[in-house]
């Protein structure tokens, strides 16, 4: 089966670590590009190209303030993958319980008498 394009799919977007970094730090307010850059230390060039694929797929919205464009999140394009994540996040809470029991099932050793 062929692979979305990076620009079509969400999962794919988010697939690249500097665009999830990007993610996160737009997570709380708007930003200009020039904050980006100096914020993750990365290009201009890359944060720009970075930015245009997270607008393609919807994640992250844009407006202008005079000659700059702010950036910001939007949520609501991250809840499908927030709600399809949370899948994995019972299945690991429910096997740390497991491990929790079984631990704590295990009948410990116990510890030399003094004066044995």
């Amino acid at each position: 089966m062929a692979r979305a394009t990076t620009n079509s799919d969400v999962f794919n977007a988010v697939a690249e670590p500097d665009r999830r970094a990007i993610l996160d730090f737009l997570g709380g307010e708007e930003r200009a590009v020039g904050d980006v850059v100096r914020a993750l230390r990365l290009s201009q060039p890359s944060v720009s190209k970075h930015l245009r694929v997270l607008r393609e797929v919807d994640l992250v919205r844009a407006r202008r303030d005079g000659r700059r464009i702010l950036y910001r999140t939007h949520a609501e394009a991250i809840r499908p993958m927030h709600e399809w994540a949370g899948t994995f996040e019972r299945y690991w809470a429910n096997q740390l319980r497991r491990i929790k029991e079984r631990a704590e099932s295990k009948p410990r050793p116990r510890s030399p008498k003094q004066g044995d």
